[in-house]
Formats: C-alpha cells, structure tokens, sequence
C-alpha cells in the first residue's frame, strides 16, 4: 500500500511459459514518468497470456492458452498474487482473452471457436465449472487461417446489455446476451471476407467500436447501437502509410479515454500506429517503433501507453503527446514472451 493506504499503482502481465516466460509477473508503476519496476513473477499456470483484474481490482483473472484450456483467480492484495483457488477447465481450448462480466468471467476459445462463461462467488472466486458455452460456426476464405471458427476476444459492451465476441475465423462480430448464465446470440455482424477480426475496443461514448484486422492491416470503423445491440460496419482504415514489407499481422488496439485518439500495434512491422477519431472513421497520423519486437498487445493507462513485445522478450512504456496522440518511447523492462499488460 502507499502512504496514506492508497494502493500502489501496477501493471500485471502475462507471458507464454512454454516460450520461456516467467508466468504472470507485477510490476509496479511510476505514475510520473509510466516506468515499470518488476516486483514478482508467479509461474504456477501453463502460458497465462492473456488477464483481466475484477472490478473492485481484488482479484486478478487469468486463462491458461493451451490445448486443455483453463482459467484461474488470483488474490492481488499484495507484491506477488495468491491463487484463489484452483484452475477451472472451460470446456474449449486454445483462449486468448478473458473478461468479466455480470458476476461471471468470459474466455474466448481460439482453438474450439466457443465463449465460455464461468461463474465468480461474490469474494471474487471461480463458483466451478462452466455455465455455459457458445459454440461459433462458419469459415473464411484464407484457408490457412479461415478454415473454421476462432473466437480471438469476448468483452461487455459500454452499457453493460450485451457482449460481443470477435472471430478471425468466420470474419465477424457476435453480439451476445448472458442469460442464465449461458452467453446466447442476439446478432452476428459480418466484416469484410478475409480481414480475420482480432479486437474491439469501444469508444468511451459507447457509439463507436474498432476493430483491429490480423489478416490485413486495418480497422473496421463500426457504429454501436446499444439499445438493440447493433453493430454496423462504417469503414476501414489502414494501419500502415505503405504496403507492409510482409505479413503485417496487427494485434492490440486501444482508444484514449478522451476519445481523441485510436492505437495499434502491428507485429510484422514492430509499430505502434496513431489514429485521429474522426465521425465514422479514423484518420491515420503516423507510426513510431514498439520498443522491441512483436508486439502482442497494447493498452493506454494514466497519459501512458505500454506495449507487450513477445518475441524481444520486454514490456515498453510510452509517454503519450497529448495534442498529437503520439508515443514516445520511454524505456522497457525485461519480461520473456511478454503477451498481455493490465493496469490496476
């Protein structure tokens, strides 16, 4: 705790152990200059590569990405997180992200195609086994990658309703409800064929949701209706100023809490894009290096940005210009097969 009993502000990322990472590591975190001092690392889970803190920021949530498929709560009272009980398997495999929502916490499953949800005690513990599964169907052209369903990402909307879950495999957006217990559908969006829909971040008015394209490097401007949970695809825009060098594979994206400003990462080309938000669409203002390379994952907290390099093996820091919305590398810290950074 710092002085005064406020919590000390920190940074909790993952990393894939079966590419050498340290398992979920804390950091803590400079508010003044967005520096990151590591202060424990916990390696108890195979490959937590992606987290999600409870709301009330008691309890940390994490997926373990392999074929069984698991996810885990952790205590975070102190420098080092306790585990809260133990792995609940989720009936999918492969997740790559998580969140929280309605006293439940949501995986989507890459490898099986599903969003699972699983109940959470009102200490913040996982109640046990799945309440229920959504099973994706469909594909995409780029057979490689679209040969069937991928659900890459599942989060609540602004309002709360609704949860959408985005699917590389069959290029859309599901918009679904939590009833029950049970994630159902309400509505299926398509995106353009072959773009392979990784994330979605929502603007902070709730009107306006991007997602950021792996199989080609854009983002797909969309509205948001919250009142019947429609999604509807305004425009893209491109990540890069020229053509990629070679796959381009973007990852994380993130929106300022302002609203002013959109960012990316693109593993292929190691950067971090800048995006003005303009009425239906997004304006690119320019890229600057990750600090490292592949980044995996982005997010924005406290004027900073801070990108998770996997294959470099560090997580960087970047103070971010408040007129132009761009970064400026400020420093890393080492942490192998970095996957994910959550701030809380």
């Amino acid at each position: 705790m710092a002085d005064g009993g406020r919590r000390r502000q920190r940074a909790f990322i993952g990393s894939f152990t079966a590419a050498g990472g340290p398992g979920i590591v804390t950091a803590e975190v400079d508010a003044s200059t967005g520096a990151l001092t590591v202060l424990s690392s916990l390696d108890g889970l195979p490959d937590p590569s992606y987290l999600a803190l409870a709301p009330d920021g008691d309890t940390l949530y994490a997926v373990s990405e392999t074929a069984a498929g698991a996810v885990a709560a952790y205590r975070v009272s102190g420098d080092k997180p306790e585990p809260a009980g133990p792995p609940v398997p989720i009936d999918g495999n492969g997740p790559t992200h998580l969140s929280v929502h309605a006293r439940h916490v949501l995986t989507a499953n890459y490898g099986s195609g599903s969003v699972t949800a699983v109940p959470v005690r009102s200490d913040g513990t996982l109640a046990g086994a799945p309440s229920g599964v959504l099973r994706h169907t469909g594909s995409g052209p780029h057979t490689p990658r679209q040969q069937g369903p991928h659900a890459h990402q599942v989060q609540p909307d602004p309002s709360g309703r609704w949860t959408v879950s985005v699917d590389l495999g069959t290029d859309s957006v599901r918009v679904c409800t939590l009833t029950d217990g049970a994630p159902v559908l309400h509505r299926e969006t398509a995106l353009r064929p072959g773009s392979g829909p990784r994330h979605l971040v929502f603007h902070p008015d709730g009107s306006y949701a991007y997602v950021v394209n792996e199989l080609t490097p854009t983002v797909t401007v969309c509205r948001w209706e919250a009142t019947d949970g429609t999604l509807k695809p305004l425009a893209e825009a491109q990540v890069l100023p020229g053509s990629p060098t070679g796959d381009a594979y973007p990852s994380g994206i993130a929106v300022s809490p302002d609203g002013r400003f959109v960012w990316t990462a693109t593993r292929g080309e190691d950067v971090l894009s800048t995006f003005a938000v303009e009425r239906d669409g997004l304006r690119l203002i320019g890229t600057v290096p990750c600090g490292g390379h592949w980044p995996r994952d982005i997010t924005v907290s406290g004027g900073f940005l801070y990108a998770a390099n996997e294959r470099s093996g560090d997580v960087s820091w970047f103070a971010v210009d408040p007129d132009t919305g761009l970064p400026r590398h400020g420093g890393s810290v080492e942490v192998p097969a970095a996957s994910c950074v959550v701030i809380g």
